[in-house]
């Protein structure tokens, strides 16, 4: 027996012997037993401190670390024994893997967690039918005088009505599956509660996307060896973007029920500011990260999950693209189909939330503050604190 074979055997007999193991676990725990016996790549990200405090990785182990792996492919890069080495180990490719597959695992309700196997076909379908509703009602003669605003279009209430429900859905099949999730790795993880040192250093690696510098700075590689911080600047400004456009939103809720201040509002409003300034950020960053998607080297991740990743992307562009359009064309004619696809796309966001990429953040915020916990904790072998 060769030593690859007889390391991909000591895996499955490992995994085995505590739970019925997929494909993408045991792949997993066998490169990161080859990876814990070379030790090279220790100063990359997160994930070999933590492997090197274990001797086995049992399933909670795995997903942990999983999530833990920000995909920057550094170790990669580095790795004596990467493609075509008969090892072939590539942990960012067996990561993204297992990755997807704990999204399907923690979703809540359970069998909804097979929409990220179809997600493309699951956010066409989300989209194409955000769009005929809202293409629908506006035949309906929603519209209330000359389109001025999109409230003679539709009314506040009835757009309230729609997207309250789905939006608050969203929250609570996140928010099950992350504590799923989090119950489930916080005692692989040591077990001791969480600190407030160690809730303030993983809130800082995560606003900061420190894992997406390499472990030395210099940033990810994307193409091929060259390291560059193009998708660390690329998730910044889609997700401050984001988070801009959603303080838009809320400070507009704000004014309108606690206020008295109805909208629409125009600049120099904070609500009609944060968005502008959330929307231009948002269309730069997710322009930036498809174009990056697609000029990835296939080792640095698995290419299956190209088209989920690419459509959620996509579905961000459209959504800032159109709602900054939507603010343009005020009082112009088109402003009604600029509507109409800025709403469809929306809801159909807001429908796949808890079954597609977003998911990603709210997982790997979990792995960081466990993280941040166990590191502060004696090394059960031996070795010392990280």
């Amino acid at each position: 027996m060769s030593s690859l074979q007889q390391l991909t055997q000591e895996a499955k007999d490992l995994a085995n012997g505590q739970w019925a193991a997929t494909e993408a676990e045991s792949e997993a725990a066998r490169q990161l037993q080859i990876c814990n016996a070379c030790r090279y790549c220790e100063g990359f990200c997160a994930v070999f401190p933590a492997m090197t405090r274990r001797l086995t990785f049992a399933q909670a182990d795995l997903h942990f670390m999983a999530n833990l792996c920000h995909n920057c492919g550094a170790c990669l890069h580095a790795c004596q024994y990467a493609p075509p080495h008969d090892f072939g180990v590539n942990i960012p490719q067996a990561m993204a893997k297992l990755r997807v597959q704990t999204y399907a695992d923690y979703a809540w309700p359970a069998p909804l967690g097979q929409l990220y196997k179809r997600n493309g076909l699951v956010l066409s379908l989300a989209l194409a039918a955000g769009l005929a509703l809202f293409l629908w009602l506006a035949q309906q003669g929603a519209v209330r005088g000359p389109a001025e605003n999109f409230y003679s279009i539709f009314p506040h209430n009835l757009l309230v009505s729609l997207f309250a429900p789905i939006f608050l859905w969203a929250l609570l099949a996140l928010a099950m599956g992350v504590q799923r999730f989090w119950r489930e790795i916080t005692p692989a993880t040591s077990g001791a509660p969480l600190s407030a040192p160690a809730a303030a250093e993983a809130a800082h690696d995560a606003l900061r996307l420190k894992y997406l510098d390499g472990g030395h700075g210099e940033g990810c590689n994307n193409a091929d060896d060259e390291f560059t911080l193009s998708r660390r600047r690329a998730h910044h400004l889609t997700f401050y973007g984001f988070m801009l456009c959603f303080a838009a939103t809320s400070v507009a809720t704000l004014y309108h029920y606690a206020l008295n201040l109805p909208a629409p509002y125009d600049l120099p409003s904070l609500p009609k500011v944060l968005g502008v300034i959330g929307g231009v950020s948002l269309l730069a960053g997710s322009a930036g990260l498809f174009k990056l998607n697609l000029q990835r080297h296939a080792l640095q991740g698995d290419a299956a999950q190209k088209p989920m990743d690419l459509g959620f992307i996509a579905l961000l562009f459209v959504i800032s693209l159109s709602g900054l359009g939507l603010w343009l064309a005020r009082g112009h004619s088109s402003m009604p189909t600029w509507l109409v696809v800025h709403l469809g796309a929306v809801m159909a966001l807001f429908a796949t939330l808890p079954y597609n990429k977003f998911a990603h953040g709210i997982f790997r915020t979990a792995s960081l503050i466990r993280h941040a916990v166990e590191k502060r904790q004696a090394n059960p072998i031996g070795l010392g604190n990280d």
